[in-house]
């Protein structure tokens, strides 16, 4: 018996102060409101589903709380990835352990490889890959390698003006993706039904599907009503979540939480559990 497992952490003071950033200027972050939008963030995935495994703020690893940037899942294999800044190079050494409990085959991306698991969309039995400036070729080359022994075919894709792939492109259901066409190699997509962003929210292209949910992000209404348009006539529910504070870190609701199936009946004490 399968069910949709989420990995989240919580986040630390020192994202205010020491978070990366590329794209945004720094602004100040309030953390205590950080705080409660993460806990909501939480209540989220839960109602969509997913078994919440909740892991222990680090504030020696500032963008520790953006998990997925660690690690690409896939139902076979957990692929440890070896991110793009300095900064976050040790984050995968703490995601290793939460990830053994549910996957016992764990590989690794190695240097001179740069990947960051929010460049790694996957839809199906395929990988589209951004290269951008955290996921260089030799890291693509790699995750192409591993994924190709498990049956994955890998796709590049370009990416120019946000920091990952994810960012700008995201899947609603495995034939339809919603996207940003200023901020990446759309013809990567050219196979799926395409959405576009509204023209004043360039960051709206980030959406989590978990079961028959759909998350979406409270701070950009109108590409929200195309998404609620497309999940009406899809059959899914999308629930709106305020993550405002994390996208003053170039966050995304993708990249806070590592979400795949596992079997129900794992457990592992070292672990906090919320629902």
């Amino acid at each position: 018996m399968t069910g949709i497992v989420a990995i989240v952490r919580r986040p630390a003071p020192t994202l205010a102060q020491r978070c990366e950033l590329t794209f945004l200027e720094r602004e100040a972050i309030d953390f205590d409101a950080a705080e409660r939008q993460h806990a909501a963030y939480r209540d989220a995935l839960a109602a969509a589903g997913a078994r919440t495994i909740v892991l222990d703020a680090i504030a020696s690893a500032p963008d520790s709380v953006f998990v997925e940037d660690a690690a690409v899942v896939l139902d076979e294999v957990a692929i440890l990835a070896n991110p793009g800044a300095d900064s976050r190079r040790r984050e995968p050494d703490f995601i290793a352990a939460p990830l053994s409990t549910h996957r016992r085959c764990i590989e690794r991306i190695a240097a001179p490889g740069t990947l960051e698991g929010g460049d790694v969309l996957v839809v199906g039995d395929t990988l589209y890959v951004g290269l951008s400036g955290r996921s260089n070729r030799e890291g693509l080359e790699q995750l192409a390698s591993i994924a190709r022994r498990y049956g994955y075919a890998t796709v590049p894709v370009r990416v120019h003006g946000s920091l990952h792939l994810k960012t700008a492109c995201t899947a609603l259901d495995a034939t339809t993706v919603l996207l940003n066409p200023a901020w990446v190699d759309a013809t990567a997509f050219d196979a799926f039904e395409r959405i576009e962003t509204a023209d004043d929210e360039p960051f709206a292209a980030n959406v989590l599907p978990i079961g028959a949910t759909l998350l979406a992000n409270a701070a950009f209404p109108r590409t929200l009503v195309r998404v609620r348009a497309h999940a009406e006539r899809a059959g899914f529910g999308v629930r709106a979540v305020d993550i405002s504070e994390f996208g003053k870190a170039e966050a995304g609701l993708t990249c806070m939480s590592l979400v795949f199936e596992t079997d129900t009946m794992t457990t592992d004490a070292t672990l906090r559990e919320s629902s």
